[in-house]
């Protein structure tokens, strides 16, 4: 049950902190991080490193931080970025990629948050420019940095298949363009598939993860890449205000995701499958159970002729608190907090809102 009586479905960030993970922090070990002193972080950064597969890792506060910490240590003023036109690095970010590291986002239809390689190819031919008569270059330029997103957010959670990664990343190499990997459910598509982080770190010159969402820590995001990348991102870190004095106090609870945390994913799976299977049998056009893969759901509510917002007022009337992220349609997510009784209490809302 979540907080306040409510069945919250709004996101995976609302979790709450296990009791592990409260005792871990009221007994961690401190120091000052800007100076690298902190123990209980600098111990959450090497197991970060370890279970990706990189030499480096680097603690920030937020996911948006991190994304923006490795655009602007991936790319310089006026690059290209190639980017899935619902990357939540280009949707729910206020423009920060523009704002802060000057660069220009060519975004490009995906499906399930995947990338077409054929038109990434086509766009990186096309943009790379021809020089006139007069010796002006005429076109922006090359694609400088390809940023995928595993899981995908506004993709009902959709899991970036590793092969097309793979082809991806090698194209980009192709063309001599930076790969960056916002894997801030990267957990998630880890259970679901079998895939080992490591590999999915592996095709990145920089991947991020997030504590604070189906791991459930209260703070925190990581960066991971190579030793000197990672020193890079140090300095952008500090630059974007992202410098914290004795972070063990909330890293501590983020060893407790990665040591504890991540198996039980595959419960939030699970519940979201059920969920999505139920919310079917009552709007069989309102649920696409393909895309249902992970831990989101996103129900079209306009597509079985309902008005998201007054069903989402109804839902939250029976006590279920619900979000959505375009006009028509109601996302839920399920997460540690929510159980197999909220599932059905959910369900029955649903099916009490419908009349």
């Amino acid at each position: 049950m979540s907080l306040n009586g409510f069945v919250d479905l709004r996101s995976d960030t609302v979790t709450t902190p296990t009791p592990e993970m409260r005792r871990a922090m009221a007994e961690a070990e401190v120091g000052d991080d800007v100076y690298g002193e902190d123990p209980t972080v600098n111990k959450l950064q090497e197991l970060a490193a370890e279970i990706t597969g990189k030499e480096a890792a680097l603690y920030v506060p937020s996911g948006t931080m991190g994304n923006q910490v490795a655009l602007r240590t991936l790319t310089h003023h006026g690059d290209n970025v190639i980017v899935e036109e619902g990357a939540h690095i280009l949707q729910y970010e206020l423009n920060a990629g523009p704002a802060l590291s000057g660069v220009q986002f060519r975004a490009l239809p995906g499906r399930g948050g995947v990338l077409n390689l054929d038109e990434v190819r086509a766009i990186a031919t096309a943009r790379t420019g021809w020089t006139s008569p007069a010796g002006e270059v005429a076109l922006p330029g090359r694609i400088n940095l390809v940023a995928m997103e595993n899981t995908h957010n506004r993709a009902s959670g959709a899991i970036y298949p590793l092969e097309d990664m793979r082809a991806m990343a090698a194209f980009a190499r192709e063309i001599e363009a930076g790969v960056y990997l916002d894997g801030a459910r990267i957990f998630n598509a880890s259970v679901a598939t079998g895939v080992p982080v490591k590999d999915y770190a592996s095709l990145a010159d920089i991947m991020s993860f997030c504590f604070s969402k189906g791991l459930a820590a209260p703070v925190g995001s990581c960066l991971v890449g190579s030793t000197d990348l990672i020193a890079q991102a140090r300095v952008w870190r500090k630059r974007y205000g992202g410098g914290m004095r004795q972070a063990g106090v909330i890293a501590a609870a983020c060893i407790v995701s990665l040591t504890q945390m991540v198996d039980r994913l595959a419960d939030d799976h699970a519940n979201a499958r059920r969920l999505a299977q139920g919310l079917a049998e009552l709007e069989p056009k309102g649920v696409d159970l393909d895309t249902v893969q992970t831990n989101i759901i996103n129900f079209e509510a306009a597509r079985v002729g309902k008005d998201a917002r007054a069903l989402m007022g109804a839902l939250r009337d029976e006590g279920v608190l619900t979000s959505t992220t375009r006009p028509g349609a109601i996302r839920m997510l399920t997460h540690k907090d929510v159980e197999d009784a909220d599932v059905d209490r959910a369900l029955a809302a649903y099916k009490k809102a419908l009349t």
